[in-house]
């Protein structure tokens, strides 16, 4: 079983992120590319929604344009700080400084949980449970996270799929240098779980969970709370 991220972990995740927040915002990222299938699955009638991880509040925004209401938790204040004034004018969004595995949330209160990037970071079962505990019945959890390397073949068509997108929306192959090496520097010390290792834990926390690996080293994961 997954044991709690030691606190030294989680400092350094803040860290790396409170170093991230103050980049120049990018116009375009893998993450991006595949929210809009997630949104898709943003339940009808949704009041209260969920963003953990919600650093600069993107996809913050795009749920508060669907739901009644959003709350977006980052552990980095520095994103936080970020994600409140991107936010400006949103009037049913409200941030917090907080990690979701230990915030007091009311269990039962979300009607859409999202988590964008951020499940690698957290010990899988626990956090899944820790979802499926805070939604209620008839909510929906949505996760996109990244997937580790597969086959030569498929990094190499993933690797040419990237920069032909990158240069659609940017006008230039890969991200900037800066961004490139603060994510580099952060991706040393994450782990990204073998789709085997995401399904069977899905499969003892949340049965019935849709788990779709996607070309871009990324997966979608949605389960629909009974």
């Amino acid at each position: 079983m997954d044991e709690p991220a030691p606190r030294q972990t989680l400092d350094t995740i803040r860290d790396d992120f409170d170093h991230i927040a103050l980049l120049p915002e990018e116009r375009w990222n893998h993450n991006l590319h595949y929210q809009r299938r997630l949104l898709r699955r943003v339940p009808r009638g949704c009041a209260e929604a969920l963003d953990v991880g919600c650093g600069t509040g993107a996809f913050t925004r795009e749920l508060a344009a669907r739901c009644g209401h959003v709350t977006g938790l980052d552990l980095s204040p520095n994103m936080v700080v970020e994600a409140r004034r991107r936010s400006a004018g949103v009037a049913n969004v409200d941030y917090a400084v907080a990690d979701v595995m230990t915030e007091p949330l009311p269990a039962g209160a979300f009607d859409c949980i999202a988590a964008v990037a951020l499940l690698h970071h957290l010990p899988l079962e626990p956090a899944l449970r820790r979802f499926r505990d805070l939604l209620r019945p008839g909510g929906v959890l949505l996760v996109l996270d990244i997937r580790p390397g597969e086959l030569l073949a498929v990094d190499v068509l993933a690797l040419g799929v990237s920069t032909a997108l990158f240069l659609w929306h940017t006008g230039r192959p890969r991200e900037s240098e800066a961004a490139r090496q603060a994510w580099t520097a952060h991706g040393r010390t994450d782990r990204y779980p073998p789709q085997a290792e995401v399904r069977a834990a899905c499969a003892r926390v949340l049965p019935g969970a849709s788990i779709r690996r996607h070309l871009v080293w990324r997966y979608s994961l949605v389960w629909r709370k009974p």
